[in-house]
């Protein structure tokens, strides 16, 4: 139950945020545990139909950041986990923080305590945790995994500025027909019958749209949403067409190789980071499976991860599953025969780091002057195909 509270801080400040807990007992019991005393506690209804648990992620950067500078200066896990407890405004982050440190005095390990709360921290991030400890290089791994969330939280930034504008120019384009379509054509139409000419296909083709749009406009609204609809549930109840539809994204025409190499970027940062804490490499591929966010490519992962158990070695897996180009299986391979993996996976990694920037940037400057004379050629044909017999019958007249 997700409770809204007021309380006060151990300094007499006065907090109030919301929180989950199972009564009043337990919310206060929770707070205790952050050095809050409750003041008033109220339920409230779950709002969360499209909202998530995770925490963002600029507190994730900001707490593998302060974490590793505690570490390096010699401060304990403990007391560097309550001052971030304390220093964080996030309600839910503080709790998650409040629990680490509950976890460690009841006896487990950071990653440990980290595991039961894998909303906020993945399968990966514990398992970089669990080997910076086993290394004795935890503050090396806090600061790889600072970087690591800097560069994804940069990467989601270029990404939604990639599909800004075409959605932006794409909502004006679809208002600016339809209000033609419905409003202005209709209009029209009367007029240009009345002058008795003939008309050419294309006016007859914008015709009769309009009339689709005027006469059925109830059927162009819902035909989408039963659409939409339609296909969330055979995704949800069809694995074989989730997987299909993963492989088809990868082939749309300049969204698709874009969206391919963020993957593949994503999934060589984190090998590389894996592998060079000490993760074996079966252990660190079964690990990113989780994280590419795709189905065909966890599927070639599936497969190399197979190969290699099955005596190939990583450039030859990485090749036969057509998952990298041939220049970076190339790095693979010298890695291998030099005893330097570690530092081509990193190769790999800066390779595709710089490949997705720079294939963004490309696709910005591509797609602009690719909307713009999309609607100029759509809006042009509505005008020329009213405009073209006005302009006959004038030319008529005149001779």
């Amino acid at each position: 139950m997700l409770f809204d509270y007021k309380a006060v801080s151990m300094e007499g400040r006065t907090v109030s945020g919301k929180i989950d807990a199972l009564n009043v007992v337990d919310l206060e019991l929770r707070l205790k545990r952050m050095d809050l005393d409750l003041i008033s506690g109220r339920p409230i209804a779950h709002q969360r139909l499209f909202g998530s648990r995770k925490v963002p992620r600029p507190e994730l950067i900001n707490f593998c950041f302060h974490l590793d500078q505690l570490a390096r200066s010699g401060v304990p896990i403990l007391d560097g986990l309550a001052d971030l407890r304390d220093s964080i405004e996030n309600p839910r982050f503080r709790e998650v923080i409040a629990g680490l440190i509950e976890g460690i005095e009841g006896g487990q390990t950071l990653s440990q305590a980290m595991a039961d709360h894998p909303a906020v921290f993945s399968n990966v991030f514990v398992s970089l945790i669990r080997a910076g400890e086993a290394s004795g290089e935890l503050p090396e791994v806090l600061s790889g995994l600072c970087e690591s969330l800097k560069w994804e939280d940069e990467l989601t930034s270029h990404t939604k500025k990639l599909l800004m504008y075409p959605a932006f120019v794409g909502t004006i384009v679809l208002g600016a027909t339809v209000f033609l379509m419905v409003y202005m054509v209709p209009q029209l139409k009367q007029f240009v019958k009345n002058m008795g000419q003939a008309l050419p296909p294309q006016t007859q083709l914008l015709f009769f749209i309009s009339d689709l749009l005027v006469d059925y406009w109830w059927l162009f609204l819902t035909l989408p949403v039963l659409a939409v609809i339609a296909a969330l549930l055979t995704l949800h109840s069809n694995p074989l067409a989730r997987l299909r539809l993963d492989g088809i994204k990868l082939t749309i025409p300049v969204f698709g190789p874009i969206l391919k190499k963020i993957i593949l970027s994503r999934f060589a940062s984190t090998f590389a980071m894996l592998y060079a804490a000490g993760i074996p490499i079966l252990e660190s591929i079964r690990t990113t499976q989780d994280i590419v966010g795709n189905r065909a490519v966890r599927k070639a992962l599936v497969r190399v991860e197979q190969s290699i158990r099955e005596g190939q070695n990583v450039a030859s897996a990485f090749h036969n599953a057509g998952l990298f180009p041939p220049l970076v299986v190339r790095m693979l391979r010298v890695g291998e025969n030099t005893g330097g993996l570690d530092k081509s996976l990193r190769n790999v990694s800066y390779f595709y780091n710089r490949d997705v920037k720079e294939s963004v940037d490309k696709a910005q400057t591509l797609i602009e002057p690719m909307l713009t004379v999309f609607m100029g050629i759509l809006l042009g044909w509505i005008m020329l195909s009213v405009i073209g017999p006005v302009y006959d019958v004038i030319s008529k007249i005149k001779t």
